[in-house]
């Protein structure tokens, strides 16, 4: 409760040192020496006496510590100073009235005489014994008052009146609320503990001076702050409730508001006792702005003020900053936008604009200067601020406020580093954050001692954050997919057969979990293992070289992945090559290996990054078989050296090469697809059967993914997705995974749930881990010199702590898993949970740390006491200060001895310690060279030479102590970091366990019965592959999912004894032709991944590459009709396919005419029965096609079974039955889907009519030809021609469209007489 009436302390509202932050980027000079401007504003009238100097009050939130109160103002806060208009002319209550219960839930404004302003709030309630009413003040302060012998006046509610201002009312009396500074005082002494660099800012020159306030006015009140930048934080994530500082009392929104005077300012500054000046700052003449809550009502008058704001801003960027503009905007090297080699990311600043600078202010801009491209988070003090255009980022994507001023400046608390940080880089921002390393205590030493003449403190880029560089963060928590960050670069040569031979260099990294895959391989000229990669890992970020790739590739990376960030580097200068990245990374290689000699952190000694010290330097295994490979790694070197390049200026290559993961490109290696394990999916593959991103809106939803993912860790739910992207191919790898899969299950199913539900709550431990690792190293925001005040260490400790806890419980899930093993055969599993083998012998490591400290209590209070044994160095200083405090007790028994009283003790006044109290009786027999130092009645204090000496060094051997014990974490985890490998291999263990027992339970959701896919073979003999189903289901359609009726499973054979190597499949329009392809290719990638099958009984040749053409979509931005992409992708399969290979090609040949698409389907098909001899399914409706192949014994015709009756008029009504049968279908039945459509009926009888038509002349004409007899042989080698003369077209690499149309329109002819020799 506040009490009535106040006393104000007579403070300027420009005491506070943190109000400099609100002056930023306003340079005037004031023409008065005296405090207030001259010539007076009009607004000063009003302002009150004891606050002479009228200004706008800087954001509340500006305020690094409260004020703390005088002794007799009882930490109680001055209210705020209003300035303004008058009132408007409502008279006042007379005094001596009567009020009651009837003017509760009225508004009113107060009067606070000492103050002369008026204050608004609502009667909250009336106490009838005291006779007074409850009054609540706008910022939600209260006190008790007797409003019959008050100053009042009533205010009428009005429904369009701004909700909760603060004291001064609403916008109808046009006031202009200003904190008084009493709240934003700062003690000098807590200011140099708190290191706030609120006093090392010059804001401006040829300002007037005032002298500072007395000491007494500056003390702070650490816990009012305290409470104010939680307060704050709330603010900063939605509430947007500004509170005032002191008992949570909360303070009004306001908005911004303009149109008043504009009163000048001078300059204060801070005068320490030497004389020297400590401190200079402006206050800018700019208008005093309000921030009111925002509402519904208001949504009119929001626009209206943010256009008045930006209009202002627009008006005062094109007067002060005009450099900016277009016509006359030039880069560092002086450069016009449309000159070569002009640089956006740089800025020109005009020597003019410098010099009417500041010190922070040209700090700002240097840096801004030389980062136009990036969003700068300017550390001042504890707040990040956001100046000019980056204010307007700030304002609109983080819904932060503006601060008042005539510059576009807004900010946030330290601790909402990490979440705005993150805001922006999700929607595709690069955030330079620039820290402050040096505080106003060490500059003010720096310019004694060396005589420099800066005013500002020492400021660094310390981090730039973006997608592919986030770390940490709510978001990042919350989604377990990768963001890589993906570096490409290209070689083009020319092969004598004229075709160009693309290589591509690439390296994909990981930041969150240092994983790093790196390779270099052979591409086609439509750069399809590109694409296939893109698909797959989908980068956030991209880095290429400037100008290097060609227009195809850019075009595969526009097409094949979701708008990621596109970075360009300058050639060999900044995206290196491949001598360069060698000697980058072996420097860094060395140095890290020096420092693992001289007692630092392992590097580690697995198989992945075994470093080898030879010619290769210390190099990973990977990286040196990349450089021995000589031009066949030098493209992938160089990827690396564009990754590396780029995360330096980020400050994060050091810590991602110490503890990166390498992985080699499953397409590197520079073999053939026979040697690799995996089966090979393709791009237009993982997006047709939609295998981790819906056709819909992109997301997961109704994907193979989303159907297999029951993985309980963040970790395992990546795995999942890797092995997604590539199925296993090799026969004895798969049912080392069926087996591992099937014992699971059964008996065993039991333990996996309870593995499970041990690791429900288990944080992302690679992640975790990857963020441990890089805190071992003072690099970035960790560096020692940054200046934090939230407590990073304790945050460190806790996730340190977690990481601690989230391996012990990995290695209690595992072993309580064991003991499945007794019935179990997989080999698979008894690898995993095999101490010493898959899983990792760290029972003695986590022991040393559980006996290093206690966890629960270095969690609760982000302080580790060690205990004894842990830490030589801790230990040693604390046996130290022992040995002392062990001297002081003798030295005391001494004194006693020597004075002959045993009464005689060591007292502590004040900072005074081991003073030795001797009773006033025994003074004579002290001896002379002890010091008094302090006496009460009946005792004397003294301290004994002995005492001083020992003193000396109980204040060393403390401080050691401190240091010690500040130093004990970054210890225990440079320790913990010793065994990094096998941490990860623990985390390696758990996901895989992870993903077995989800492929494993998969089985139960999908409907119908299940059974493990028989693998025959193996993939590399002459047997002619097979693949055989019966009563195949649909791993992710579920009747409960299709409405009415239930899937229909079906019977299907492809090659093997007996059976025809291709399907070609008929049937009606949405009569399941479509879906039947999906099913089967989704049904091979789940018995090559292997997980059960949807199926009665299900065999299989492993499949080497699934190649998958359906659905009807183009690539404008990449120059492709829906035609050209279809035979696009037909191109590469038909250059790509081998036997072991699967082929789905749905409707082929529908993007052009009837005849045209016909003769291109009929080839394409010849080419792949005869030639390639694969298997595939081919469905078209083309029905040519089944009567040319109705002798063929190695195509079998199937159709999708319907039943057809009469409908109105003849219309046919067709039931689809959804069964595979065999033959093939008469026709499409197009008109059915017509009506299923809801065409209008007239429509649907023409239509009847016209398709009973066109099917009597093909029927005469089909009869006709079929008089003939030709065989199909009789024409096959001009069959063979066409397609040759088809598949050089679309290898193309550059078609004009009259080149293109006039070779199709060939093409065309040739396949019309192809057709008729038929």
């Amino acid at each position: 409760m506040a009490p009535s009436r106040r006393q104000s302390n007579g403070r300027s509202p420009l005491v506070n040192q943190q109000s400099q932050i609100t002056s930023f980027f306003s340079k005037k000079n004031s023409s008065s020496p005296s405090p207030s401007p001259s010539p007076p504003p009009p607004l000063a009238k009003h302002t009150s006496k004891l606050n002479p100097i009228p200004g706008p009050k800087p954001n509340p939130r500006r305020s690094p510590i409260p004020t703390t109160p005088s002794p007799g103002e009882s930490k109680l806060k001055k209210p705020l100073l209003v300035i303004g208009q008058s009132l408007a002319p409502t008279p006042s209550s007379p005094l001596n009235i009567t009020f009651g219960d009837e003017v509760v839930d009225k508004r009113l404004r107060v009067h606070w005489p000492l103050d002369k302003a008026w204050y608004e709030g609502v009667v909250k309630s009336f106490d009838k014994v005291s006779g007074k009413h409850l009054i609540q003040y706008d910022d939600s302060e209260e006190e008790e008052l007797d409003l019959g012998k008050e100053k009042i006046e009533w205010v009428e509610e009005t429904t369009g009146r701004f909700k909760r201002l603060r004291r001064g009312g609403s916008l109808a009396f046009k006031k202009v609320v200003i904190d008084d500074e009493d709240d934003d005082v700062a003690d000098s002494a807590n200011e140099k503990s708190d290191d706030d660099d609120s006093s090392d800012e010059d804001w401006g020159k040829n300002a007037e001076k005032e002298v500072s306030e007395d000491a007494d006015e500056e003390d702070m009140d650490l816990e009012d702050e305290k409470e104010e930048e939680e307060e704050l934080e709330e603010e900063e994530v939605g509430m947007k409730i500004s509170k005032r500082k002191g008992g949570g009392k909360t303070e009004s929104k306001k908005r911004k508001a303009n149109g008043f005077a504009k009163p000048e300012f001078g300059k204060k500054s801070k005068t320490s006792a030497n004389g020297s000046t400590k401190e200079e700052f402006k206050v800018p003449s700019v208008e005093p702005v309000k921030k009111i809550e925002t509402d519904k009502a208001s949504t009119a008058a929001d626009k209206a003020l943010v256009a008045d704001e930006l209009e202002r801003f627009g008006k005062r960027e094109a007067e002060k900053l005009h450099f900016l503009g277009p016509e006359v905007r030039r880069d560092a090297n002086r450069k016009r936008p449309g000159d070569a080699n002009y640089n956006p990311k740089t800025l020109y600043l005009p020597p003019g604009f410098l010099k009417s600078l500041s010190g922070c202010q040209r700090q700002w801009w240097e840096f801004k200067s030389k980062h136009m491209d990036k969003v700068l988070f300017f550390k001042m003090g504890k707040f990040y601020e956001l100046f000019e255009m980056d204010a307007h980022v700030g304002a609109k994507e983080l819904n932060l406020q503006y601060m008042r001023g005539e510059q576009p400046h807004c900010g946030f608390p330290e601790k909402n580093f990490s979440m705005n940080v993150e805001k922006l880089a999700r929607k595709g921002y690069r955030v330079l954050v620039v820290e402050q390393t040096e505080t106003p205590e060490q500059l003010e030493l720096r310019r004694k001692e060396k005589g420099a003449k800066d005013k500002v403190v020492k400021r660094e880029i310390c981090a730039v954050v973006t997608r592919g560089t986030l770390t940490d963060g709510e978001m990042l928590s919350s989604n377990p997919d990768p963001s890589y960050l993906m570096a490409v670069t290209e070689s083009c040569q020319s092969s004598p057969n004229q075709n160009e031979k693309r290589v591509f260099g690439m390296c994909a990294v990981d930041v969150a979990t240092s994983r790093i895959i790196i390779g270099q391989f052979e591409d086609d000229s439509e750069c399809s293992a590109l694409c296939c990669l893109l698909a797959e890992l989908r980068p956030v970020e991209i880095i290429k070289p400037t100008n290097l790739l060609s227009l195809e590739t850019e075009r595969a990376m526009l097409r094949h992945t979701r708008t990621p960030l596109v970075n360009e580097l300058v050639p060999t200068a900044e995206f290196w090559d491949a001598n360069k990245t060698v000697h980058e990374v072996k420097t860094i290689y060395k140095c890290i290996n020096d420092q693992s000699a001289a007692g630092s952190v392992d590097v580690g000694t697995d198989a992945a990054n075994t470093y080898e010290d030879d010619e290769l330097g210390c190099l990973p295994p990977i990286l040196s078989s990349l450089l021995r490979a000589g031009v066949n790694g030098s493209l992938a070197l160089s990827a690396l050296g564009g990754t590396l390049y780029y995360l330096k200026q980020a400050f994060l290559d050091v810590t991602l090469l110490r503890f990166a993961k390498y992985e080699l490109l499953p397409s590197s290696g520079f073999s053939r697809i026979a040697q690799t394990p995996y089966m090979l999916l393709d791009a237009a593959a993982l997006e047709n059967l939609e295998i981790f991103e819906n056709s819909g809106n992109g997301d997961s939803s109704g994907t193979l993914y989303a159907q297999l993912n029951h993985c309980i860790t963040a970790f395992g739910k990546r795995l999942l997705r890797t092995w997604l992207a590539r199925p296993l191919y090799h026969t004895d790898l798969i049912k080392e995974r069926q087996d591992a899969v099937a014992g699971l299950k059964g008996e065993s199913l039991s333990y996996a749930l309870e593995f499970r539900k041990a690791l429900s709550r288990l944080p992302d431990m690679e992640r975790l881990l990857a963020r441990i690792f890089a805190s071992s190293e003072a690099n970035g925001r960790n560096a020692h010199t940054v200046v934090l005040y939230e407590d990073a260490a304790k945050k460190q400790l806790q996730q340190f702590i977690s990481a601690l806890r989230g391996c012990e419980l990995m290695v209690q899930a595992c072993s309580s898993l064991s003991v499945i093993l007794k019935n179990v055969e997989s080999t698979q599993l008894h690898h995993l949970l095999t101490t010493g083998k898959g899983l990792p012998n760290i029972n003695s490591i986590l022991t040393h740390f559980k006996d290093a400290f206690d966890w629960v209590d270095a969690n609760n209070s982000g302080r580790i006491i060690p205990h004894k044994g842990v830490d030589l160095e801790y230990d040693s200083a604390c046996e130290r200060v022992k040995e002392i405090e062990s001297s002081l007790t003798k030295h005391l028994k001494e004194q006693q001895k020597l004075l002959g009283d045993s009464s005689i003790t060591y007292v502590t006044i004040g900072k005074d310690s081991y003073l030795l109290e001797v009773p006033e009786s025994l003074r004579g027999s002290v001896p002379r060279d002890y010091e008094l130092c302090s006496s009460k009645k009946g005792f004397f204090r003294y301290w004994t030479p002995s005492i001083k000496k020992f003193l000396g060094e109980l204040s060393l051997a403390e401080s050691e102590k401190e240091t010690a014990f500040k130093n004990i974490l970054l210890r225990l985890i440079g320790r913990f970091c010793e065994d990094h490998n096998k941490w990860r291999q623990l985390v390696s263990t758990t996901a895989e366990l992870d993903v077995l027992i989800s492929l494993a339970i998969a089985s139960d959701f999908y409907e119908g019965p299940t059974c493990r896919p028989r693998v025959l073979g193996s993939s590399c003999s002459n047997e002619v592959p097979c693949f055989s189903a019966k009563g195949l289901g649909h791993p992710i359609l579920r009747s409960d999912s299709l409405g009415k009726g239930a899937f229909v499973p079906n019977d299907i054979s492809i090659a093997g004894s007996g059976h025809a190597s291709f399907i070609l499949l008929t049937g009606p329009n949405m009569g399941g032709k479509s879906t039947l392809l999906r099913q089967v290719c989704l049904a091979v990638i789940l018995a090559q991944v292997g997980a059960d099958v949807p199926a009665e009984q299900f065999e299989l040749s492993p499949v080497d590459r699934i190649f998958v053409r359906m659905g009807s979509k183009d690539h404008i931005m990449a120059g492709q009709s829906t035609f050209l992409t279809e035979l696009s992708e037909t191109a590469l399969m038909l250059s790509s396919a081998t036997q072991h290979s699967l082929v789905a090609l749905d409707e082929l040949g529908r993007g052009t005419s009837t005849s045209d698409g016909q003769a291109i389907a009929e080839s394409v098909l010849e080419h792949f029965v005869h030639k390639v001899q694969c298997r595939g399914m081919f469905s078209t409706h083309y029905h040519r096609l089944a009567v040319d192949y109705r002798n063929n014994s190695k195509v079998s015709l199937c159709h999708m079974a319907c039943q057809v009756g009469n409908g109105v008029e003849g219309a046919e009504e067709v039931t689809f039955l959804y069964r595979l049968t065999p033959g093939a279908c008469p026709k499409s039945y197009g008109v059915n889907v017509a009506r299923i459509a809801g065409l209008p009926d007239s429509v649907l009888r023409t239509a009847a009519s016209k398709s009973r038509e066109f099917e009597a002349v093909y029927g005469k004409h089909r009869s006709e030809g079929s008089e003939d007899k030709l065989p199909m042989q009789s024409s096959l080698d001009e069959m063979v021609v066409f397609i040759r003369e088809l598949i050089s077209l679309t290898r193309l690499k550059t078609c004009e469209e009259g080149t293109c149309i006039r070779s199709l329109t060939q093409l065309q002819q040739r396949a019309r007489m192809l057709l008729h020799q038929h």
